[in-house]
């Protein structure tokens, strides 16, 4: 008995989340419409920002790399989330399951470090103005970003390879939309203690280092702009950050949520209506929030519209 329930998984499927067409088609028509916002948002910010030389600046050269990583993530999820919906089997392959989950896990991670870059960039550019210029370099900048991509690839390597090193012998249904850890950990046939201690550690451990370095960059920041004489200074110092926060405060809530609160009896069913959230609603919130809440973003877009104009007339 034993070795029969040894058979080793080819493939897994999706239980996806709903069954009802009616809810099928709202669901695929509300996912389409957000993934191409998503997507065209995110390339229209990357674009905008190297297309317009006044927003080759720290602070712009993060948020193009915070674009890329959004468009990223939500095309490692969206298409196959898509697929899926009226697919009759829906099936992914377990090296396809492995892929998904290191891609969509690296970008997470990513981007939870990117936003502590951008907050330091904002400490830098409010509490040491004078020399800002010299703090954030070119080269520093360049570090800013390669070192979360680094983090990023190290924590999600370690969390794939545990999950993917378990014996997988059936069931073969994941109670999710898309290879996430909770649910794959759920289908393994052998203790996964050890591996949910791991994720436990390893995702508080990238929430708390990103957290504090955010924490402690507004910290300072919140001091410096308390000591500015003038309403209007004060206002136009926070404006710089109001977009930031606002990133911050919905990714990491989610996040936290999600993977750092402890698991309860339904806590599978709880994640997969929160990740609907997380892998296609918030990628799409980040180039909203930065276009409508930055001045510098809107006049940008202004300028590169009439200077379209100006060539189409021409």
């Amino acid at each position: 008995m034993e070795e029969k329930n040894k058979t080793a998984v080819l493939e897994f499927l999706f239980l996806g989340i709903t069954d009802n067409l009616p809810q099928k088609i709202v669901l695929f028509t509300m996912i389409f419409f957000v993934y191409l916002v998503t997507f065209g948002g995110n390339v229209g910010m990357i674009t905008l920002i190297w297309v317009d030389p006044r927003l080759h600046t720290p602070m712009y050269f993060f948020l193009s790399h915070l674009s890329f990583i959004d468009a990223c993530s939500s095309s490692s999820i969206a298409p196959k989330m898509l697929y899926d919906i009226f697919a009759e089997s829906k099936a992914i392959s377990f090296m396809g399951c492995a892929a998904q989950m290191w891609f969509f896990g690296l970008f997470v991670a990513t981007e939870c470090f990117l936003l502590a870059a951008m907050a330091y960039d904002r400490y830098a550019a409010i509490c040491k103005p004078l020399l800002y210029t010299l703090i954030m370099s070119q080269h520093v900048c360049m570090l800013l970003v390669i070192g979360p991509y680094a983090i990023a690839i190290i924590s999600t390597m370690t969390h794939t390879t545990l999950t993917f090193s378990l014996p997988f012998c059936g069931p073969h249904i994941i109670n999710h939309f898309f290879c996430d850890i909770s649910p794959l950990l759920s289908l393994a046939c052998t203790d996964t203690q050890i591996n949910k201690l791991v994720l436990f550690v390893l995702a508080g451990a990238v929430g708390v280092l990103s957290g504090v370095i955010i924490l402690v960059s507004y910290v300072c920041i919140l001091m410096t702009i308390l000591k500015i004489q003038t309403g209007n200074g004060r206002r136009k110092a926070f404006s710089t950050c109001s977009s930031h926060l606002a990133t911050v405060s919905i990714l990491y809530g989610t996040l936290f949520f999600i993977y750092v609160r402890p698991n309860t009896s339904s806590s599978l069913d709880i994640n997969k209506v929160i990740a609907l959230f997380y892998t296609v609603v918030i990628p799409m919130l980040n180039p909203l929030i930065y276009s409508l809440r930055n001045k510098e973003v809107k006049d940008a877009f202004r300028r590169t519209l009439e200077k379209k104009h100006f060539l189409i007339c021409a």
